[in-house]
């Protein structure tokens, strides 16, 4: 239930379920990214045994914040942790609360809850380097690193599905405050920062965390990046594209299946993208650079991967010809046999007019 908030004539119905993950009685702390309505959230959520037959031998509370944009809310992470542990030893002590909200409250547009065209939600700035949301992670590596070195190479698989806008589902139990840097990872993938090229780019949207509450919600999206903790979902093989169970990417549209496959151009991406950051790390350590860090060389990579796909599409398609060669397939990045699939569904997705005319190779 909500017990508490400000305003008090904000609708926050099914909040509840979006600050709280499902299972998290079985841990002791968490964090948690949400989206309600055109805004986004950020809780943190505590559980603390107490001797108390009413309350089941635990007290567990969420201190959470709506905001038009999610890029920002990591810095009030360590203001909702203080506050949540405060509202589990003196519960119903809400004077913190009011003067942080009386210091921070903003106005939110109306009809927060009706996306229009006129409101488009922003995922990822795309133009300036050092305009993508800052999201800082809790441990000092960074979310970046954590996501390459979970992942492996089938974060080019992820590449691939995000650059398509597919509805990629991503289901770990609790806790699920890694598992959004995840969907934020994710969201990333896909920057690019072309002009000209963002009319024709599907919206994809960061959700964060879903639950059964959301379901109606999400059987309406085209395309999301997501968690969950709740295993029913994979069942609903209408509401994905893409499920992905820890490190196991798996999608259950049969024109999808060859995506699933690494091959060699992705074999490269990855050896390359490694080498970038051996080469960072070093001159970390020998003291040459300090101002870059791992998530501007993540993302960078990712975009000026994404733009140098695009630059040649966008060139090909403007040519008298318009014929996609094998030869573009490389220069692009991409194996021209392997990666044939992706590009027919990335001309189609992008709206992009030229013809593919890579030979299938002979069967032996």
């Amino acid at each position: 239930m909500v017990e508490w908030c400000l305003p008090q004539d904000i609708d926050l119905e099914g909040v509840e379920f979006k600050s709280m993950a499902s299972g998290s009685h079985k841990i002791q702390s968490d964090f948690i990214y949400f989206r309600k309505g055109l805004c986004f959230g950020l809780a943190c959520f505590a559980n603390m045994p107490v001797e108390s037959e009413l309350e089941r031998g635990a007290r567990m509370k969420s201190v959470g914040i709506l905001s038009p944009s999610y890029t920002l809310l990591y810095r009030y992470m360590h203001f909702l942790e203080n506050q949540v542990r405060h509202q589990l030893e003196m519960p119903g002590h809400y004077s913190h609360l009011e003067a942080f909200y009386d210091d921070k409250k903003g106005v939110l547009p109306a009809g927060k809850d009706t996306p229009t065209s006129q409101q488009p939600v922003h995922w990822l700035p795309s133009i300036h380097r050092y305009m993508y949301p800052e999201m800082k992670i809790t441990h000092p590596a960074g979310c970046m690193s954590q996501f390459i070195k979970f992942f492996g190479e089938q974060i080019l698989v992820l590449w691939k599905f995000a650059l398509l806008r597919k509805r990629i589902l991503i289901f770990s139990p609790p806790p699920v405050g890694v598992v959004c840097y995840r969907v934020y990872c994710c969201c990333c993938l896909a920057n690019v920062s072309l002009p000209g090229l963002g009319g024709t780019v599907p919206e994809s949207k960061p959700f964060f965390y879903v639950n059964v509450a959301d379901i109606e919600m999400l059987e309406t999206e085209v395309s999301y990046v997501a968690c969950t903790t709740e295993k029913i979902f994979e069942e609903k093989r209408d509401l994905y594209d893409v499920y992905v169970d820890n490190q196991n990417v798996k999608t259950y549209h049969e024109h999808l299946q060859p995506l699933l496959k690494i091959n060699n151009a992705d074999k490269e991406k990855y050896r390359r993208l490694n080498d970038q950051r051996q080469m960072l790390m070093y001159s970390q350590e020998v003291g040459e650079d300090c101002s870059s860090c791992e998530e501007d060389l993540f993302i960078l990579f990712f975009m000026e991967q994404n733009n140098r796909i695009f630059q040649t599409l966008m060139e090909v398609s403007a040519s008298q010809d318009k014929t996609l060669t094998a030869d573009h397939a490389r220069g692009m990045g991409l194996d021209p046999q392997g990666d044939r699939s992706f590009l027919m569904d990335l001309l189609e997705v992008y709206g992009i007019d030229v013809m593919l005319v890579i030979d299938n190779p002979c069967c032996t």
